[in-house]
């Protein structure tokens, strides 16, 4: 595709395109990084972005850049296509949506795969090798099951998702529209409820559901189980990575976002637009206010109000670690002092 193409198609996004220079319009195949990237490919750089100083020797086709007088001043002494944005790492996403564009697929059920009675599907689904639909599920107009996928019986899938290679739905959950699932995910499976007795664990049945709403998507062989009782939600357009733990019971607002690892507890309970990065556990019923960020392994054991940043196990508000992360570094020449000062007030 020309970048003439392209920058037509930028004017009726999101990332807030801003002005541009054509150049000799080159024909660009893919995105690159900015170190990589060749003159047949596009790439991208932000304000802050470390590699600023590589875009001199950069040998890419088209780049997109903010509007700062200095990178303007460098892409014209490059002579290359390059476009001011607002935004340019979302600019860069709609590039690479119009370079490569979702595969289309041919609306088809596999012989192989197993279907359950009174399965009802939607139109245009598509249905791949080996996948098994249990009894009473629903699948929504253009639903995509890849090869492999189970599904138990009495599942709702919306319309427009799409559910990758060997996950595992398990009995009564229910799926949003333009929600994917990607590999080996288990959505609904048991939470861990067991009682201790005199004899042993003694195992509470599992009889509630799991929720996902729409546009929610789930990365590879993340787990969400289904409570005793009631449901476990997970709010519309939230972002769930590799590797995540969610716990029987518990709920998520909307647009929330959670890094690989992430582990929350049974009955936790997070607000909307809640930032969790990588490694960050969330203890038993505790709840989290609207738009927290913690960072990364932060323990958080205690209710978090809305809008705090925490960080730390225990977490504790960010400012706050940061000042005891400083000090920590202090600790063995603070206790030589203190030793030093007992044993002069002892001698």
């Amino acid at each position: 595709m020309i970048f003439s193409q392209l920058i037509s198609s930028l004017k009726e996004g999101d990332s807030g395109l801003i002005s541009y220079y054509i150049g000799n319009n080159p024909e660009l195949k893919e995105g690159a990084s900015l170190e990589l990237a060749q003159n047949n490919q596009i790439t991208f750089l932000e304000e802050n972005n470390i590699l600023k100083t590589i875009l001199k020797e950069s040998n890419a086709g088209a780049i997109l850049i903010p509007n700062t007088e200095e990178l303007i001043n460098i892409a014209k002494s490059k002579n290359v296509a390059w476009a001011t944005i607002k935004n340019p790492r979302l600019a860069f996403a709609e590039v690479l949506t119009l370079l490569s564009p979702p595969k289309l697929r041919t609306p088809s059920i596999h012989k192989s795969a197993v279907l359950g009675e009174q399965v009802e599907i939607g139109e245009n689904v598509s249905i791949g090798a080996n996948a098994s639909i249990g009894e009473r599920c629903n699948l929504g107009n253009n639903t995509v099951i890849h090869p492999g996928v189970v599904i138990y019986e009495d599942v709702t899938i919306g319309t427009d998702s799409e559910i990758h290679a060997n996950s595992v739905i398990h009995r009564r959950s229910k799926i949003g529209n333009n929600c994917i699932i990607h590999s080996n995910a288990v959505i609904g499976s048991e939470g861990f409820g067991f009682i201790p007795t005199n004899s042993g664990w003694k195992k509470m049945p599992q009889t509630g559901l799991v929720v996902i709403e729409d546009e929610v998507e789930i990365g590879c062989s993340s787990a969400i189980d289904r409570p005793s009782v009631g449901e476990t939600r997970i709010g519309q357009g939230s972002k769930i990575d590799n590797l995540v733990q969610i716990g029987h019971g518990v709920t998520t607002g909307k647009g929330c976002a959670m890094a690989s690892q992430v582990g929350v507890a049974g009955g936790a309970q997070i607000g909307n637009g809640v930032i969790l990065a990588g490694q960050v556990g969330i203890a038993n019923r505790v709840k989290v206010g609207d738009n927290v960020v913690a960072s990364s392994k932060s323990g958080i054991t205690s209710n978090i109000s809305s809008g705090e940043i925490v960080s730390g196990f225990p977490a504790i508000p960010n400012r706050l670690w940061l000042r005891c992360s400083a000090a920590f570094n202090k600790l063995p020449e603070m206790v030589k002092i203190i030793r030093y000062l007992k044993k002069g007030a002892s001698g």
